[in-house]
C-alpha cells in the first residue's frame, strides 16, 4: 500500500516489554513558575507508570506493543502544586505488510485537574480513586488498549473498556472535572458512555472493518480492501443517524480523516464519490477536506 502523508511517527525513550509504549510530553509554557523541573520529573514519572503496570493478562511481544503518545498542555496553576490542563492521547498500530502505522485513538481531553509535589509515589487502585493522575492515566491505558484490541477482533477492546468504565465509576463521587455527565458532552465520560451504548456498537466493529479487513489486506487485494473500507464507513453512518454526532464517531474521524482522503485519493471515480457521500455526511466539518476526492 502506498500511503502518502498523515503517517503519525511516535517517539520514545522507554522500551517495556508491557502493553504500552508511551511517550508522555508536558507543555508547560502557559505556566508562569521558576520550578521547571517539576514538569520534566511528570513526564518521566507518568511515562514509567503507564509503561510499567501491567494492565491485561496478556502477554505481549516486542512488536506487539502499543506506540501512544500523552501530550499534556498545562493551562493554570491556581496554587503551588496544583494544575489545570489539556491533553491530546495519540495511540497507532502497525498495518500489515507495511512499515506504515494508522492511527487508532485521536482524543482531545480539555479538563484534567491534578495536585502534584516532586518526588510523589504514584499509586493506583482498580477498586478505589486514589488521586486524579493515576486514574486519568489508567483510564487511558485501557482506552487505548480497548481501541487496539477492537481493531484486531471484532468487540475484542469489551473488557478493557469495562476496566475504564469502573475508573468513571470510582471517580463519580469526586470533584474533579469530566467524570461526570453533567460537567461536558465531551470528556472522559461520555467517551466511555458511548463506548458501551448498543446505538454505537456499530462504530466499535468497524473499527475491525476498517482495519483489519481492509487497512491489513490493502498490500495484497486492494479492490477488496476498499470495498471493506465502505462497508465500514457505512456502518458508522448507520450509527451516526441513531446518536448524531456522538463523540465516539468525532474521535473517530479525528483519527481517520486525512488518512481516509491519502486512501481513496488514488480510487477510481465512482469510489471516489461514494466514499465523499459518506464522509461528508459523517463529518460535515470536513465537508471542504472530502471534496479533495472529487474535484
Amino acid at each position: 500500500m502506498r500511503v502518502i502523508g498523515l503517517i503519525l511517527v511516535f517517539f520514545s525513550a522507554y522500551a517495556y516489554s508491557q502493553e504500552l509504549n508511551c511517550r508522555v510530553i508536558v507543555n508547560a509554557q502557559q505556566i508562569q513558575t521558576t520550578e521547571r523541573a517539576i514538569f520534566t520529573e511528570m513526564e518521566t514519572e507518568f511515562a514509567q507508570f503507564l509503561n510499567t503496570t501491567k494492565w491485561t493478562n496478556d502477554e505481549f511481544q516486542e512488536e506487539e506493543v502499543i506506540n501512544c503518545n500523552l501530550v499534556i498542555t498545562m493551562t493554570e496553576m491556581p496554587s503551588i502544586g496544583v494544575f489545570k490542563a489539556s491533553v491530546q492521547v495519540l495511540s497507532s498500530r502497525p498495518v500489515y505488510g507495511t512499515s506504515y502505522e494508522s492511527v487508532v485513538m485521536n482524543f482531545a481531553d480539555r479538563d484534567w485537574d491534578f495536585e502534584y509535589v516532586q518526588s510523589q509515589p504514584l499509586r493506583f487502585n482498580e477498586n478505589a480513586f486514589t488521586s486524579n493522575i493515576t486514574s486519568m492515566l489508567a483510564y487511558y491505558a485501557y482506552m487505548i488498549i480497548g481501541f487496539d484490541y477492537d481493531t484486531f477482533e471484532d468487540l475484542g477492546g469489551t473488557n478493557h473498556f469495562q476496566s475504564a468504565f469502573k475508573i468513571v465509576n470510582n471517580a463519580q463521587q469526586t470533584n474533579y472535572t469530566g467524570w461526570q455527565q453533567f460537567n461536558s458532552v465531551r470528556n472522559r465520560y461520555w467517551l466511555i458512555e458511548n463506548i458501551q451504548n448498543p446505538q454505537l456498537e456499530l462504530v466499535r466493529k468497524a473499527l475491525y472493518t476498517y482495519h483489519r479487513e481492509g487497512l491489513d489486506i490493502m498490500a495484497e487485494d486492494r479492490e477488496q480492501a476498499e470495498k471493506n473500507i465502505i462497508l465500514a464507513l457505512s456502518e458508522i453512518q448507520k450509527a451516526n443517524r441513531a446518536r448524531p454526532r456522538s463523540i465516539l464517531t468525532i474521535a473517530f474521524m479525528d483519527a481517520k480523516s486525512g488518512e481516509l482522503i491519502q486512501i481513496f485519493s488514488e480510487s477510481n471515480l465512482a469510489t471516489r464519490r461514494q466514499a465523499y457521500n459518506l464522509l461528508s455526511n459523517i463529518d460535515p466539518s470536513r465537508t471542504d477536506e472530502y471534496k479533495a476526492l472529487i474535484d
